[in-house]
């Protein structure tokens, strides 16, 4: 493939995009620039492995010190595990990529991002994200993107607020307001924000801004390159249930299935929904023994068909109880929150602690009160700081009533452990006035939804029972979403488990009574417009 460059001004800057020169046995390959930061991002395509029931993506980004100029700490002078910053950066290359492959597509694609470059100013998070987008649009992969990713910072000015594009380190230090915003061209489809309480009106301002004036032009720039240099893209054999399964499944299990997931209780509900699961695989669609080979391999993926049909049958079932008939699993209407039970005090040795429970979420927080010693160094390409306060999220197998796997926090830990920590960060004292380092522990005991919005409220409590005066409360709340036969659209509060797995949505929200502090936005449908988000933003209230 010959070298082919594309370029436009974004934020001030130009945004460059590469390909042809460097990786060409990838499936997809591009070296993105902005300003002096670099980033080497590529995309490969493998053929599925037998028996795949899902869609193995993996996107992996890393930050080379050598990029730059600085050595690793230690004694191996070697890059180690991820970083938070990393892992971070990894689920927000994912998410707004993930629900724009077809349903079926189960080959294996991997995205790996690099820094190669690091001027100190450009944050490379933001580049990553553009550049797997560009990258994978090169490949024959089903990708029904591309998609963009900025980050909006918010300052004031002689002439007042003033939202900045792409804001550097020095501009970000002055902002109350840290928007990372993903679409395409049907709307925005990821969200994530750390704020200082900022209006909700404010907030869509900043995302409108950051669509019309970032996203569109960058959209644009990609596909200037994937007129140059894509290919055809080439589904392959999707994985998806025969007509002949589908109606097979509906007519044997549509009945009992309805009854079931109306059955209160999560515990009850789901033992309900697998005893119909295994009785429709065992008994209706059993791999006989004694086949022939091929046989015995058609009758195999006839059994994973029927699996994912009783699952695409019970999201069917749920979106039909809720935008039809009104009724969520729980017996709730639409717009009404589990039942709130609190507690303060809870553990006699902690220095703060509560136990914060939503319906069948629970957590418990505890908070601890440390001197300078105790601030988190954070070093690693962007210059070093420390942080006097830090929230960690631990997700145990027990939670969910499982004898799961226990290791270290995963990704979507220290996911929801940042989300929560950025929703309480602006309520903290001013250092003049409680310069203690303070640390919030929120365990899961009980998950049933909205565990980390669970742990915003628990870290509000318990640091109020440890003394830190805090200048608001905080609140969070999960808006789901789901969609009529008809195009009817169905906002849901306070969402289940249930509703977060089979619904199309979970748009989390938290702030204070004068402004929003925190926003996640997980979106499986095409795009979110400016009208629905400010529905959300009203639901959530």
């Amino acid at each position: 493939m010959p070298k082919h460059t594309v370029e436009r001004e974004i934020g001030g800057r130009i945004l460059r995009f590469e390909t042809g020169e460097i990786a060409r046995l990838a499936s997809g390959a591009v070296l993105a620039s902005y300003g002096d930061s670099t980033v080497l991002c590529s995309a490969m395509r493998a053929k599925p492995r037998p028996g795949l029931d899902f869609f193995p993506l993996q996107c992996d980004y890393r930050e080379k010190l050598g990029a730059g100029g600085k050595f690793p700490g230690g004694f191996r002078k070697r890059e180690g595990p991820p970083s938070e910053k990393e892992i971070l950066t990894m689920r927000n290359m994912d998410r707004p990529i993930r629900p724009l492959f077809p349903d079926g597509f189960i080959d294996e694609v991997q995205i790996q991002a690099w820094v190669m470059s690091h001027d100190g100013q450009n944050d490379t998070d933001v580049l990553a994200c553009c550049a797997a987008s560009a990258a994978l649009s090169l490949t024959d992969a089903p990708f029904e993107g591309p998609v963009a990713t900025v980050r909006i910072g918010r300052i004031v000015t002689d002439d007042g607020e003033e939202f900045v594009l792409n804001p550097t380190q020095a501009q970000m230090e002055f902002s109350d307001l840290d928007l990372l915003l993903c679409g395409h061209r049907d709307g925005v489809n990821m969200i994530e924000v750390g704020a200082a309480e900022v209006p909700e009106d404010a907030l869509l301002a900043a995302i409108e801004f950051g669509y019309e004036e970032g996203i569109k032009p960058i959209l644009e720039l990609q596909e200037e390159l994937i007129k140059v240099a894509g290919v055809e893209k080439k589904p392959g054999e999707l994985s998806v249930p025969t007509d002949d399964v589908v109606a097979e499944v509906k007519k044997l299990m549509e009945s009992k299935l309805t009854e079931a997931r109306q059955i209160p209780g999560k515990a009850d509900r789901s033992a309900r929904v697998d005893e119909l699961r295994t009785e429709l695989l065992d008994e209706h669609f059993a791999v006989a023994p004694g086949l022939t080979y091929s046989d015995h391999v058609a009758a195999e993926k006839r059994q994973r068909h029927a699996k994912e049909a009783f699952r695409q049958l019970e999201k069917k079932i749920t979106r039909r109880l809720i935008v039809e008939k009104g009724v969520r699993a729980d017996g709730r209407s639409y717009d009404e929150i589990r039942p709130l039970h609190m507690k303060v005090g809870y553990l006699a040795r902690t220095h703060g602690s509560a136990l914060f429970q939503r319906g069948e979420t629970q957590s418990m927080v505890m908070c601890t009160l440390g001197t300078g010693r105790d601030e988190q160094i954070v070093d690693g390409l962007m210059p070093e700081y420390a942080k006097k306060f830090y929230l960690h999220y631990n997700f145990p197998p027990f939670c969910v009533g499982e004898a799961g796997r226990i290791m270290g926090p995963g990704r979507r830990e220290i996911g929801h452990g940042a989300l929560a920590e950025r929703s309480l960060l602006s309520v903290l004292p001013d250092v003049e006035d409680f310069p203690y380092t303070v640390r919030l522990i929120s365990d899961i005991t009980e998950s049933n939804g909205s565990s980390s919005m669970a742990s915003v409220c628990g870290g509000c409590l318990a640091m109020m029972d440890a003394g830190v005066p805090i200048k608001a409360t905080v609140a969070g709340i999960s808006v789901g979403r789901f969609t009529a036969d008809d195009g009817t659209v169905t906002h849901v509060t306070d969402i289940l488990g249930e509703e977060d797995f089979f619904g199309e949505m979970d748009f989390k929200v938290s702030g204070t009574r004068d402004g929003i502090t925190g926003v996640q936005l997980d979106l499986k449908a095409r795009g979110l417009w400016f009208d629905e988000i400010a529905q959300v933003f009203t639901q959530a209230k």
